[in-house]
């Protein structure tokens, strides 16, 4: 059976994470769970919010007649305005439903926003490393994508990013906190890339959004933290799920939003809750949409990750690795000490440590690490550690 020339070529070069992931269930089986140390995945441990169980039994136990209807594509009312209530307490903005799309995920957000944005051959600049569907979701809808590296510190420079804009430049996709990185962009830092974009666009005639997509919001660590970007560009959306801050990746349930003082809110509202439509999604999940209408201000218990974050990261320190020490999110992103990181992710493999190459995430020479699963995996993969950091040359153990 064949498929299509594109399907087949990206297939060869983005499955890194899901290949890995089966090569765990391949050692699994052999060696037994608590032998495969398996940091592919970024799938929380962790359970949601006793606020969350606590709704969901009270709409198990008193359901709303029509719940499982069909509603307006861009989500329950009320949801929407609880979402803008938040969005309007943490950036003093007048948001209100209206500027509130309720998505299947942070996904099924970007692919709308994408395809409303987009013309055929505009381009989407995205900082490297960056999440790898990012490549896909642009070209789903015509548009070209640009990578611009990040600095050392996977922090964005500016200087490189301002190079690579071009009139056809429709968009920015940033992710704050990173995946794969874990690095926090601070108010200075988006507040350069505003003025930046709004700069840019300007000398060019043009309109430059500035796409944030922001599921690891609430997922920050010492005593810092994920600033709204909407504070910073009036052209900005605002992408998000709740997969992680309430730990519910496969419910699908998201939103997007927008600026409300952006020029041309209403048509670009009008167009996304067309694409919502037209895309296939129709509309997100009516009982997640009960549910995280009352969740808007709650989030999992980020002390386990900051925990089980420091304990990975002091350890690989220790050996030698050379690792950003990340402010959000739940991976680590260390540099490979080997030249070529898919021998080191065969290295890796022999001392069943399961990590996923840099190259799959658009930055070649290191590794990423999700740190978001059970604890004592974590432990139990010290002296692997130790003994793959020997057999790499790093000289140094614990």
């Amino acid at each position: 059976m064949a498929i299509s020339k594109k399907i087949s070529g990206f297939l060869s070069g983005a499955s890194w994470i899901r290949k890995m992931f089966e090569e765990g269930e391949r050692l699994r089986a052999i060696y037994g769970a608590e032998k495969v140390y398996d940091f592919t995945l970024g799938n929380p441990d962790v359970e949601p919010p006793a606020a969350f169980k606590e709704e969901l039994k009270k709409l198990a136990n008193n359901p709303i007649p029509g719940m499982h209807r069909y509603m307006s594509n861009a989500g329950y009312q009320e949801t929407r305005q609880a979402v803008a209530d938040v969005l309007a307490e943490n950036t003093g903005l007048p948001f209100d439903a209206r500027h509130v799309v309720m998505t299947v995920g942070a996904g099924g957000g970007l692919n709308v926003v994408l395809k409303t944005l987009l013309d055929q051959g505009d381009e989407v600049i995205v900082l490297t490393p960056y999440f790898v569907e990012y490549r896909f979701y642009v070209d789903n809808h015509g548009g070209v994508i640009k990578e611009v590296p990040t600095g050392p510190d996977f922090q964005p420079d500016l200087p490189a990013l301002e190079a690579a804009i071009t009139p056809r430049t429709k968009a920015v996709i940033i992710n704050s906190p990173n995946n794969p990185t874990g690095v926090v962009y601070d108010a200075a830092c988006l507040a350069e890339l505003g003025k930046l974009l709004d700069k840019k666009g300007q000398e060019l005639g043009t309109t430059i959004y500035l796409i944030s997509d922001e599921p690891y919001a609430k997922i920050v660590y010492d005593g810092l933290e994920a600033p709204p970007v909407f504070k910073f560009s009036r052209n900005s959306i605002v992408v998000t799920s709740h997969s992680k801050d309430l730990a519910l990746p496969g419910e699908r349930i998201g939103y997007i939003a927008v600026h409300p003082e952006m020029d041309g809110v209403d048509l670009l509202v009008e167009g996304l809750v067309f694409c919502n439509r037209t895309l296939g999604f129709v509309n997100a999940p009516a009982l997640m949409q009960r549910l995280v209408a009352k969740l808007q201000r709650e989030k999992v218990d980020i002390a386990a990750y900051r925990e089980k974050r420091d304990l990975l990261y002091n350890h690989l320190v220790s050996l030698g690795f050379q690792v950003v020490k990340p402010g959000g999110a739940f991976y680590l992103f260390p540099r490979c000490p080997l030249p070529d990181d898919l021998e080191f992710v065969r290295a890796a493999q022999k001392y069943n440590i399961l990590v996923v190459p840099g190259g799959g995430f658009g930055r070649s020479g290191y590794f990423r690490l999700s740190y978001c699963i059970d604890k004592q995996i974590i432990i139990n993969s010290l002296p692997a550690w130790t003994q793959l950091a020997r057999e790499v040359g790093l000289g140094k153990s614990s």
